[in-house]
């Protein structure tokens, strides 16, 4: 790795916490913790229905994603895991990932895409292979675009 890193990683971007019932979800981080809920995402592709919640103000601020199942029979299984994955921020996504592929790191399916809060998305697969070593080491971790206010108060 004697190449200079084309990125850097910001900061906590979003912890996404699955269960079977996002109303139990809500019941401890809206309710009692006192999280807002900003917008709810529900996608069949991604077998997902969530509640993203908001911890902190302005462009420094968490989120916090309650997801539950669309089926639970069916992957992903966003509730298999309670702590389904963790975000973070990244100031140039597309130079993070190929330089990392570059690297050896392993990224699930899916390349780059519009993730369920409007940002650049892509995910870091939870193992590494043969091909691809570098894996999460059995937690999924997104990689998140930070948009220019997020650089600017993070960088």
């Amino acid at each position: 790795m004697n190449s200079p890193k084309p990125f850097r990683i910001l900061g906590i971007q979003q912890i996404a916490i699955g269960g079977p019932d996002k109303q139990r979800l809500r019941a401890l981080w809206v309710d009692m913790l006192g999280l807002s809920v900003k917008s709810t995402f529900v996608s069949e592709r991604e077998n997902v229905d969530e509640d993203i919640c908001a911890l902190g103000r302005g462009p420094t601020a968490v989120e916090v994603d309650l997801m539950q199942p669309l089926d639970s029979d069916r992957k992903p299984a966003v509730h298999a895991t309670p702590l389904n994955h963790v975000g973070l921020w990244v100031d140039d996504l597309r130079s993070a990932v190929e330089w990392m592929s570059a690297h050896g790191v392993r990224f699930a399916p899916g390349g780059i895409r519009p993730g369920a809060a409007g940002h650049d998305i892509c995910f870091i697969h939870p193992k590494g292979n043969e091909e691809f070593p570098l894996g999460g080491e059995g937690v999924l971790i997104e990689l998140v675009q930070a948009p220019p206010e997020v650089v600017q108060a993070l960088g």
